[in-house]
């Protein structure tokens, strides 16, 4: 197969470029239609309790979604302001689609203590279409926002997802705005001309354009999330620059051997591109774990981000080659002498190792441990308005009604649907548990009876999640129900834990299955698997100190906020996991490479690092910089999410894979490429091996492992 790529790509260069510039043309036309497409709804799980509740109560009652407004920064009972409210009041009320908007002055607690804010919520009608609610809160937010006699800010409701997409829109181009040229400025030091530097950036363009196009084409059937198009587009944009490298550093290597150029691309393709191809898979494995939760949210996340690497990955084996194939004749050669050989800093690290293995493995896998604790302690929740930056239209509301009113204002409560059938007393006996701020009841037009219960602390805290779980143990078998954000929350976290273990367990299978396609080993799978879940908890662990714990959160334009978004830590595994095994990859080809020609174990250690440990070292530093360039949005999901894959890339290409590695591989020694005789005969038949190019001798092969 890889052959095959690479004989079309240096056949027809052309035509293989002409096809990724029109995916480049309808990407960056068609697919950045998915802004306007995108849901903040992250937490609801279809069949769940809350759903199902929440779909009820909205056929029982007449009434949709809501929005609401304050003024602030005024006096808001001055005659002025009094004019200019009743007047955009009475203006909202008459709009197409608006069920209700109440005389804020008349309606009890929507005026602050002391005339210094006031509250308008917006009811819409039910039964609306979605463009005939997105018209609906267009008008009435536009018409709201034009009283000029106060401070207005409105959000929430089916408002609150569109000004998410905005901010993501706004985000992703700010982020690419830092990150092209800060990319590009690396990837000069790194090569020291622009037509090498400018390859990857091309193949980047392209990743991304081939983002945008996957999200618009899942779009048409499931929803995407607002942080979906921010973290599809870091992975695309720090994949493809990955991909890239690893082939043109290949590259410029292979012209050191030969003049000829479709030689070189071959050879190229042959050897970096298996690691490529076994990267893609590895990285789309992990992220199909998410397929199996119930969320549409993390399927889509998987399916979507799983796309996008093997776009990444199709145009670093077609697209590349094909401008290498054009253009690589004009890019300088790796030359020098023997002395001058690159990657003497990463051999002297790989022998410190080999000779300390004990000492450097117990030193890492401690320091590692210890950063990991936090994690043991994580909390997860659907988060409120302080994950947005403080400029945004939803964070000024919030900030807003916390300064001027009560606690419980203007938050979700937790809803309990008393049905028809059920015993009666429910009421009082639900009203006397622990927790409830506030109540207030309805009687719905079947019987059925509303409780909005307001409880104790933030909507989705400790408190709100135990008042959920203490009704459905109090109910029984009665057809009593519980909605709204805790109830969602508990549901979640019950998916996530009945779901997980599969998930786990599929992705461990697979990344073993495919390490021991690529490296006829039974033991080398397993040590990166265990030293992958070492560095990934080291991670995790650091973003739980920071945003959970609050410490340092400042630095990063975030705060401390008791928890960590439901989205952070199911997203971070997956992807971190499977970055991490770029890295090995790319390590471990080199050192099987040097196996192959030598037979030496120990050798193979020190030599994979020298080959490899430059280009690990330059595709981490370009991720962290990818990822950096999409924390400067202030979004505290994407803040987590960005930390929390710097550090897994930063510590898994430096701490595990420069020291960790060659410790435990000496360790091993020949054991490590050990598999029974019966399984490294399936490998010898149907593993996948690069064929050295036209007219190459063979490599002597090492002797079989014992």
């Amino acid at each position: 197969m890889l052959a095959t790529l690479a004989r079309t790509a240096t056949r027809h260069p052309r035509t293989v470029i002409l096809t990724w510039l029109l995916l480049l043309v309808l990407g960056l036309g068609f697919g950045t239609r998915v802004f306007g497409d995108l849901t903040s709804t992250v937490e609801d799980v279809p069949g769940s309790e809350s759903v199902v509740a929440d779909e009820l109560l909205g056929r029982l009652t007449p009434d949709g979604d809501s929005i609401n407004a304050v003024l602030s920064g005024a006096d808001v009972e001055s005659t002025r302001v009094r004019a200019q409210v009743a007047d955009a009041v009475t203006d909202v009320r008459k709009q197409p689609g608006i069920a209700q908007v109440p005389d804020p002055y008349a309606t009890r607690g929507l005026v602050a203590e002391g005339g210094r804010a006031l509250l308008i919520p917006v009811t819409l009608k039910g039964g609306l279409d979605d463009d005939a609610e997105e018209e609906a809160v267009g008008d009435a937010a536009d018409r709201i926002r034009e009283i000029g006699a106060a401070d207005v800010a409105v959000s929430g409701g089916p408002l609150l997802g569109e000004q998410l997409g905005g901010r993501a829109q706004e985000d992703v181009a700010r982020a690419e705005l830092i990150t092209l040229p800060a990319v590009l400025i690396v990837l000069l030091l790194i090569f020291g001309g622009l037509r090498a530097a400018g390859l990857p950036l091309l193949v980047t363009v392209s990743g991304v354009a081939g983002a945008f196009l996957t999200l618009y084409g899942f779009s048409q059937f499931t929803e995407i999330s607002v942080y979906a198009v921010q973290i599809v587009t870091m992975l695309g944009l720090g994949l493809a620059v990955d991909y890239a490298l690893l082939m043109v550093m290949r590259f410029r290597e292979e012209r050191g051997k030969t003049d000829d150029v479709a030689r070189a691309v071959h050879a190229t393709v042959s050897r970096a591109g298996r690691t490529v191809l076994f990267s893609g898979l590895t990285v789309a494995i992990s992220l199909s774990g998410l397929v199996w939760f119930a969320s549409p949210f993390l399927r889509s996340m998987g399916l979507a981000a799983g796309a996008v690497v093997v776009v990444d990955m199709l145009a670093a084996l077609t697209l590349l080659p094909a401008l290498l194939a054009l253009f690589g004749g004009k890019i300088a050669r790796r030359k020098g002498k023997p002395a001058a050989e690159p990657g003497a800093f990463f051999a002297r690290v790989a022998l410190f190792s080999a000779r300390r293995p004990v000492a450097v493995g117990t030193a890492v896998v401690a320091v590692l441990a210890v950063l990991a604790l936090p994690a043991f302690g994580m909390r997860i929740n659907i988060g409120d308005a302080r994950q947005l930056p403080e400029s945004t239209e939803a964070r000024q509301l919030y900030d807003t009604v916390r300064e001027h009113y009560p606690a419980g204002t203007d938050t979700d409560p937790v809803r309990v649907l008393i049905r028809p059938g059920a015993e009666s007393g429910y009421d009082g006996a639900i009203r006397a548990l622990p927790g409830i701020a506030a109540a207030e009841s309805e009687r719905l037009p079947d019987g059925t009876v509303l409780l909005e219960l307001t409880p104790a602390g933030s909507v989705d805290g400790p408190v709100a999640t135990r008042l959920v779980e203490d009704i459905r143990d109090l109910r029984g078998t009665d057809p009593v129900e519980v909605t709204g954000n805790a109830a969602s929350l508990v549901d979640f976290r019950s998916m996530l834990a009945e779901r997980a273990p599969w998930a786990v367990l599929t992705v461990l299978a697979g990344l073993f299955a495919l390490l021991f396609a690529f490296t006829g080993s039974l033991l080398i799978p397993l040590r990166t698997l265990l030293t992958t879940l070492l560095s990934l908890g080291a991670a995790l662990g650091v973003v739980v100190w920071v945003f959970q714990d609050g410490h340092l959160a400042g630095l990063l334009g975030g705060e401390g906020l008791g928890a960590l978004s439901l989205t952070a830590p199911p997203l971070i595994i997956a992807i971190a996991f499977g970055l991490a095994m770029d890295y090995e990859l790319f390590i471990l080809s080199r050192m099987r490479e040097s196996r192959l020609e030598t037979g030496d174990d120990r050798a193979a250690v020190v030599e994979g690092l020298r080959r490899s440990g430059r280009v690990v070292s330059c595709a981490a530093l370009l991720l962290a910089i990818v990822f950096g360039g999409f924390m400067t949005g202030g979004f505290s999901p994407i803040l987590q999410i960005g930390l929390g894959l710097t550090l897994a890339v930063l510590i898994d290409a430096t701490v595990v894979r420069m020291l960790l590695v060659p410790a435990t591989m000496t360790l091993l020694g020949r054991r490590a490429w050990w598999a029974p005789p019966s399984l490294r005969r399936i490998h010898q038949r149907y593993g996948l091996r690069e064929a050295p190019p036209a007219g190459e001798v063979p490599v002597r092969q090492a002797p079989p492992s014992p």
